[in-house]
């Protein structure tokens, strides 16, 4: 964990929230004032410090009040064979984020039909927060299968999307979505840092947190 928290600490300062600094997280949700809320979901099999390092910019460099890390018990995209136990997850993303004000690590998908469908969930995490306001966060790699996802038109009609750097990402099939009209609000974080590091590696060479 020491290696981890040596690794963030290098991420540049926050430079503020873009508006309605002077509302707290708190007050929001109230009044007519959503909460704005980032869902970064995954399989985190295991989290590692581009996880947390990408948390901690985005919760510091855009206009999310909270950021949550839904831990994904079955991702439709990958084999179920591979994961480890999903309340292992959690627990290890829990601990790495907990230093982090305003990431949070979250198990809402827990409860949900499997596999976990982003659209469902998002639906799901609407009616259940009715005053909070919803960002998908995703990598370029995500972006580039993006029409793969079920129901993608609904996702790109109704939320804004936040779209971090990733090796390897399919321009082609990142602009074939970004030109959709169906898409309400897609914003690249052009200037996120890239963390040239993957649960798939990890699990390959064996290594994970501390």
């Amino acid at each position: 964990m020491s290696n981890l928290k040596s690794q963030i600490s290098n991420l540049p300062p926050s430079k503020g929230k873009s508006r309605g600094a002077s509302i707290s997280p708190s007050e929001r949700g109230q009044g007519g004032v959503p909460l704005r809320v980032g869902i970064y979901g995954g399989s985190f099999n295991p989290v590692h410090f581009g996880h947390v390092g990408l948390a901690k910019w985005v919760i510091e460099h855009t206009d999310l009040d909270e950021l949550w890390l839904l831990v994904s018990p079955n991702n439709p995209l990958k084999p179920a064979s591979i994961l480890a136990p999903e309340q292992e997850r959690l627990a290890a993303v829990r601990e790495a984020v907990k230093d982090i004000p305003g990431v949070i690590a979250s198990d809402f998908e827990f409860a949900l039909p499997r596999p976990s469908y982003t659209a469902n969930t998002l639906r799901e995490l609407q009616k259940k927060y009715p005053d909070y306001e919803f960002t998908l966060v995703i990598g370029e790699d995500n972006l580039a299968i993006f029409d793969r996802w079920r129901e993608y038109e609904y996702i790109l009609a109704n939320f804004r999307i936040f779209v971090y750097p990733r090796h390897h990402a399919n321009n082609n099939s990142q602009l074939s979505i970004v030109n959709s009209q169906l898409s309400k609000g897609l914003c690249f974080l052009s200037s996120a840092p890239y963390f040239d590091i993957s649960s798939t590696e990890l699990r390959s060479s064996r290594h994970s947190l501390p």
